[in-house]
């Protein structure tokens, strides 16, 4: 991993990575655990636990998402190893048709299932419900779809007693779809997403992690720090759970090649702090790296 060598640096604006099964268990060339590097570095390590989507017949090429039958074992020995969190995603997808009711509920029910298995195991769940910005749909159209959704987890996860003060939750910022002719502002985006937040999720809830959705990093940056900024009453802590917005430069940067791992970690520190200053409601913007500007987004994505 290029951050390895970073020392307490990337602690100051990334507090917890999110790890594959096989990467839990790899290790440095050293042999010191790739967990025990993390903690050196105050970043708390976490797991996804999710096994992957899988058709939801019966519908129009929807989706839920498996994993259940095993996730309680998995989740004490995820502990036992040193996961203190998890994350779970659930795919929704917006069509003329879509989502409909039984997907929706269908997620919403699989979601709060894993999020009170993780809670029976000391693990605090993020539950990530997204709305995929697949299409040709506008902003207001996702800004009723993925209202309705959250609306649907918040009942789920109340109806399956979970304790939202242990729970954090990852979801889509509101944007038009990928094809959709009219695009919208930071300022648009942030008052969509931030009235969406204010109507569906409780206050309980600590904190959002807001996902790239294959946005561009400058796009995920500026998005999130117009978030941050709107005029309105926000009780949660609004941040980021990028990955191809966070890491793209630093690919290209690095190459995979040993004499370009100085360079893949200023590209990794420098979006880094783009993103936390962009938390806080303080990112200036400008912050160009080897992708600053790269369209990200993937049709489909799955992970």
């Amino acid at each position: 991993m290029t951050w390895l060598s970073l020392q307490d640096v990337i602690g100051q604006h990334i507090s917890g990575v999110i790890l594959f099964h096989e990467t839990l268990y790899q290790k440095a060339d050293d042999g010191t655990p790739f967990v025990q590097l993390l903690k050196q570095r105050n970043i708390i390590p976490g797991i996804k636990v999710d096994k992957g989507i899988a058709s939801l017949f019966g519908t129009n090429d929807e989706c839920t998402t498996q994993g259940l039958d095993d996730l309680q074992a998995r989740c004490i020995q995820y502990k036992k190893d040193g996961c203190h969190f998890a994350k779970w995603r659930c795919v929704l997808k917006i069509t003329k048709d879509t989502p409909s009711k039984l997907a929706i509920m269908e997620n919403a029910n699989v979601l709060a299932r894993y999020a009170s298995t993780c809670q029976s195991a000391r693990i605090v769940p993020i539950v990530e419900p997204e709305v995929i910005p697949d299409g040709d749909h506008d902003l207001a159209r996702c800004q009723q779809v993925t209202e309705e959704v959250l609306a649907a987890v918040y009942k789920a996860l109340s109806d399956h007693h979970v304790y939202l003060e242990g729970t954090l939750l990852k979801c889509n910022m509101v944007t038009p779809g990928q094809s959709c002719p009219t695009r919208a502002t930071p300022q648009e985006i942030a008052a969509a997403t931030v009235t969406v937040l204010s109507r569906t999720v409780p206050p309980a809830v600590p904190g959002i992690t807001f996902l790239s959705g294959g946005q561009s990093e400058e796009e995920a940056s500026v998005n999130l720090d117009a978030i941050n900024k709107y005029p309105a009453k926000k009780p949660w802590a609004l941040t980021f759970s990028y990955g191809r917005a966070l890491q793209a430069s630093v690919l290209r940067a690095w190459e995979g090649k040993a004499d370009k791992i100085a360079a893949g970690q200023e590209e990794l520190l420098k979006r880094a702090k783009a993103n936390s200053d962009s938390a806080l409601g303080k990112y200036a913007g400008g912050v160009a790296g080897a992708a600053g500007d790269a369209a990200l987004f993937v049709a489909n994505h799955v992970y």
